[in-house]
């Protein structure tokens, strides 16, 4: 299988590296440099991905980071347009090395993909093309066929457990495809699929032997499915449709069939969602709303116990996504525009977050005035916890970019 590289060049390591005085510009609405500042909130920003095609970093909770092979850095998985090879053949799978900048291509064959799914311990993407699940190394470059879906049982994988033997997704019906594809825009089928109350099923399937076993059937939209990221049996998923109509986060055991309902609504119009685990599994963590529009907060709830905290933010604070860092200590936010739930007048940043008792200190990392937020960001932390990773449109084309954390002295 051929192998195309490219290399974008930068002068040291992704994570340390010390340049000289970076010029101080207003982010976006012409084409910038590989790296400038922020000229409103004095962090500097670099653009990971080159200007010659379009790229997106995966969905904030599915995680894109593992070790490189000789343990030093960080690689990290993403789609992008097949620029490197020149033929048009749609988005393909790539891993980038965060410390030197070297990007490689790991697919290369012209069907649409679903997945975003990284095994740290396997060193394999996985990925869906119609009926067909597979698995490309990141080292090595080779691709293998895992499982077909049987015609009996059409379904698509998004999350892989912790000792990464198994995969999950969800199976749905006929009806609910014939919907998707007459109606191809959420704000057309959203509504229309929750209210058809059609059925879903979650199910596992083996890697190693290709075993099929569904877990949970209901009739009722069944989405946002992901594994806890060190309990092996644990998998999330929520109860889709609008917010403030459905209690939405859940988790169930796969060994037993246990299903435990995370965060109960207490009030009209509350809302509760875009969840995900802790980087130690302890924890599911999400957007809070009490009630829709008004109040907002970023909670957690213990997966164990059961004891729930939140944390209060202001209405322009409010983000599409938050996310953890590895060390648990920090969030970060995608902020929002005008159009989304909060209504903010002034939400379109990339934040940084410090919990500060019941309440998070957010800082302004990036100005996203000329983002479009139909594309939205997705932030993620990097492994070393000193940059955010997101992704924006604000040079005119679907790039991925890296703020630091640290603010630079500017003069």
């Amino acid at each position: 299988m051929k192998r195309v590289v490219c290399l974008l060049v930068w002068c040291a390591s992704f994570s340390t590296q010390k340049l000289l005085a970076q010029p101080v510009l207003e982010t976006g609405g012409k084409e910038l440099p590989v790296e400038w500042i922020d000229r409103d909130t004095k962090h500097r920003l670099r653009r990971l991905t080159p200007l010659n095609g379009n790229y997106a970093s995966f969905y904030f909770h599915n995680n894109p980071f593992l070790p490189t092979a000789k343990g030093k850095g960080h690689l990290m998985a993403y789609y992008g347009n097949d620029v490197y090879s020149g033929d048009g053949r749609g988005r393909q799978l790539h891993v980038m090395n965060l410390q030197t900048g070297e990007s490689a291509q790991l697919t290369f064959s012209p069907a649409p993909k679903g997945g975003e799914i990284l095994a740290k311990k396997r060193r394999e993407v996985f990925f869906q093309v119609k009926d067909s699940v597979y698995a490309t190394h990141v080292d090595k470059k080779t691709t293998r066929l895992v499982c077909v879906f049987p015609d009996t049982f059409k379904a698509s994988i998004t999350t892989i457990n912790a000792d990464e033997t198994l995969l999950a997704g969800a199976k749905i019906s006929e009806k609910e495809k014939e919907i998707l594809k007459k109606y191809p825009s959420k704000g057309e089928y959203f509504n229309r699929i929750y209210e058809a109350k059609l059925e879903r099923t979650l199910f596992t399937l083996n890697i190693n032997t290709g075993e099929l076993k569904p877990l949970y059937k209901v009739n009722a939209w069944l989405n946002h499915i992901q594994f806890s990221p060190t309990d092996p049996k644990l998998l999330m998923y929520c109860h889709e449709g609008p917010w403030h109509k459905v209690d939405r986060i859940w988790i169930i055991d796969i060994t037993t069939g246990k299903n435990q309902l995370m965060h109960k609504r207490s009030m009209d119009m509350e809302i509760a969602g875009h969840e995900w685990f802790s980087p130690d599994g302890k924890k599911i963590w999400y957007d809070l709303q009490q009630p829709r529009g008004q109040s907002f907060f970023v909670a957690w709830a213990d997966v164990n116990t059961l004891e729930y905290k939140k944390y209060r933010i202001d209405r322009n604070e409010w983000s599409i996504h938050f996310n953890l860092s590895p060390s648990q200590k920090l969030l970060c936010g995608d902020g929002g525009d005008a159009g989304q739930v909060a209504k903010a007048p002034d939400g379109m940043w990339i934040y940084l977050f410090r919990p500060q008792g019941g309440s998070l200190k957010a800082e302004k990392l990036v100005n996203m005035k000329h983002h479009k937020y139909r594309f939205e960001p997705n932030v993620h932390f990097s492994p070393d916890e000193k940059w955010v990773i997101f992704r924006a449109n604000f040079e005119g084309k679907d790039q991925i970019y890296a703020v630091e954390i640290k603010p630079s002295k500017v003069d």
